[in-house]
């Protein structure tokens, strides 16, 4: 038997791809894009997200600052308490 070998994919490369998914394109449309199946998309999403569990997950570009300002402010605020 003749075995194709598997594609790899560059972490930087599925990265793009989740941000993309991110930004609202439709997962069909990007997949046919990128040549990839949607399941692989779907996949790449849950392991990224997976990765960022805390609270680094599941934020904006730029929120990063505001969010660990108010942390900060927070734990303060409970301390005079």
């Amino acid at each position: 038997m003749n075995q194709k070998p598997r594609k790899r994919y560059t972490p930087e490369f599925k990265a793009q791809a989740v941000e993309l998914l991110a930004l609202g394109r439709p997962v069909a449309e990007l997949a046919e894009e990128l040549c990839i199946s949607p399941n692989l998309l779907y996949s790449w999403k849950s392991s990224l997200q997976g990765a960022q569990v805390g609270s680094e997950g599941g934020r904006a570009v730029g929120e990063n600052a505001a969010a660990d300002d108010l942390r900060a402010l927070r734990r303060e605020n409970a301390l005079l308490r």
